[in-house]
């Protein structure tokens, strides 16, 4: 399990200040733990997001006790996509939680490959419950078997690992390969006569306004 360094810090303290000194604001709260304000290395938060996600638990090193939290929210940079604020949930290891896990697709639909139509994702996470230590990272959903239009990969095809328990609807739709309609430009015929009385009858009704004026 993944160990992050935090720094407790005031409240009182400028979220600016501690952003220039390579730090990140930070909150944890949960499980046997009040509502703390933190800071952790930046450097350190982006590597351990990485492998953790928000799916896996970490350890919290807060110095004179050690937290086993989720990472619970982020906040980015819009523009730089650094991490802003970050939220931590403790949680007890004894107690089942629910969570998001997201979905990562391998593999080649046959069905897209072939010119059938085209892969649609319909799902890229899915809400499970299991006990911290069982929580898997993510689920891998291999799209191979979408051999033709009427395939589809359900939540109920992905295999759950021992204490998982799936939130989402079994019977929901995961991936499939759809056919996309070409909107084609609709030839208008165009009545070419009827264009030329019109503007022949305007023509005549300016003239008639023209004479009584």
């Amino acid at each position: 399990m993944k160990t992050l360094v935090a720094t407790m810090r005031s409240k009182t303290d400028k979220l600016s200040t501690i952003r220039s000194n390579g730090m990140v604001p930070a909150v944890v709260y949960g499980a046997s733990v009040e509502n703390t304000p933190i800071s952790v290395s930046s450097i350190d938060f982006v590597k351990v997001f990485k492998e953790a996600g928000e799916s896996s638990t970490i350890v919290l090193d807060m110095g004179k006790k050690k937290v086993d939290v989720l990472i619970h929210d982020v906040q980015f940079d819009p523009v730089k996509s650094f991490p802003l604020h970050v939220d931590f949930l403790a949680v007890d290891m004894n107690k089942p939680v629910e969570v998001s896990i997201p979905l990562e697709f391998t593999g080649v639909a046959p069905a897209e490959k072939s010119g059938l139509g085209t892969l649609v994702k319909a799902l890229h996470e899915v809400e499970i419950k299991a006990l911290p230590k069982d929580l898997p990272h993510n689920f891998m959903i291999d799209i191979s078997s979408l051999v033709t239009l009427e395939d589809k990969i359900h939540v109920s095809d992905i295999k759950l690992g021992t204490g998982v328990t799936m939130l989402t609807d079994a019977e929901e739709i995961v991936a499939l390969v759809a056919v996309v309609k070409e909107v084609k430009e609709e030839e208008v015929a165009v009545d070419l006569s009827a264009i030329e009385v019109e503007k022949k009858g305007k023509k005549e009704e300016e003239r008639e306004a023209e004479d009584s004026k």
